[in-house]
């Protein structure tokens, strides 16, 4: 719980009355009816301690990823396996980028280590580029944060680059912590799981939170070849900290393919027209591979939507950042068109 302190994410509808929640990137069509029943179908086991060893779960995931139960680890949401990756790593000095996910240098900063910042240049939309190899090489960091595809700019990190960096992490001895957690709902899904057995440093970061509209319910998993690197974090998380009702929707929504298909097909239709209409109001959108878009815009839109029941995410608190970048998720087309038509009514333009 959050005491006396803000809420840096989006998801905060709580505060003030809000009909349209574009700040949170969860899954467009909700959560899938097959999770909703495995939930019902547990309540009355809810008396009853979860499994400390999330073995059912773990199967599933291990037939899902395709990989040996022993190389998983779940979590109470993907922000608890950040903070227990952190703990169990201590590292002396991180990199990461800028602007990316905060939780990863707020994690880091428990720990006592120093984050260095590679700032993305927003020249290229914030585009990773062919000279972060060379900074890496210049600051020799323990370990490197990656979102991919980066959150806020929904990009995804060139294949060949991504490449790289896991062969600099294999020949310097460094670690990998790869957040795939938005990757599902990408235009390109492709993973690196496939070199965590060459890559004994790399770790990845999954979640049911976006893929399958479970963030109430918090669950995320790791993915790693480093059995030492797991006995660690899971030492540094309470026992029982995935619930029996989390398990067993997780489970359910391993089963989901057809549900995700569909998602990302709404994703690829509405993310264009979307990105047209934010940049008929007049404002500088950043091209996206993901569920969210990231824009430019007058400073005081975010409050002045929030007033009229819409939320979309200020993006003033991210590192390489400022006032007036927001991010909005893409969400149905009817939901799209009401968000165009609100902002059309803040800035006093006609639109649709």
């Amino acid at each position: 719980m959050l005491y006396q302190t803000p809420n840096p994410h989006g998801g905060d509808i709580y505060r003030e009355p809000i009909r349209l929640d574009f700040s949170a990137n969860t899954n467009p069509l909700g959560t899938p009816p097959g999770v909703l029943d495995a939930i019902r179908e547990a309540l009355p086991n809810i008396h009853r301690y979860p499994d400390p060893n999330c073995r059912e779960l773990v199967k599933a995931i291990s037939a899902f990823e395709g990989l040996p139960e022993s190389c998983i680890l779940c979590g109470n949401g993907a922000a608890e396996l950040i903070y227990a990756y952190c703990e169990a790593v201590k590292p002396r000095v991180a990199v990461e980028l800028a602007p990316t996910f905060s939780e990863y240098s707020l994690g880091l900063a428990r720990t006592g280590c120093r984050t260095e910042r590679y700032y993305l240049p927003e020249a290229s939309d914030f585009t990773l580029d062919e000279s972060f190899p060379a900074f890496l090489e210049s600051v020799r960091p323990d370990v490197i944060f990656l979102c991919n595809p980066n959150n806020p700019t929904g990009k995804t990190a060139p294949a060949a680059l991504l490449d790289q960096v896991l062969d600099y992490c294999r020949t310097r001895n460094a670690r990998l912590f790869l957040d795939e957690c938005f990757l599902d709902l990408s235009d390109r899904p492709d993973s690196r799981k496939g070199r965590l057995s060459d890559v004994p440093g790399l770790f990845i970061l999954k979640a049911f939170t976006k893929s399958y509209g479970m963030a109430g319910v918090r669950l995320g998993y790791g993915l790693c070849a480093d059995a030492g690197l797991l006995r660690a974090m899971s030492r540094a998380v309470q026992p029982w900290n995935v619930s029996l009702l989390a398990q067993a929707a997780g489970t359910a929504a391993l089963k989901e393919t057809a549900f995700l298909e569909s998602t990302r097909a709404l994703i690829q239709r509405e993310r264009p027209w979307l990105k047209e209409q934010l940049e008929g109001l007049g404002f500088r959108v950043c091209p996206s591979e993901a569920n969210y878009l990231l824009f430019r815009a007058p400073a005081e839109l975010g409050q002045a939507l929030r007033q009229r029941g819409v939320a979309i995410r200020c993006c003033d608190n991210y590192f390489g950042l400022g006032p007036g970048w927001f991010r909005t998720a893409v969400r149905t087309h009817e939901e799209n068109r009401q968000l165009i038509q609100a902002m059309g009514a803040v800035l006093g333009k006609e639109c649709l």
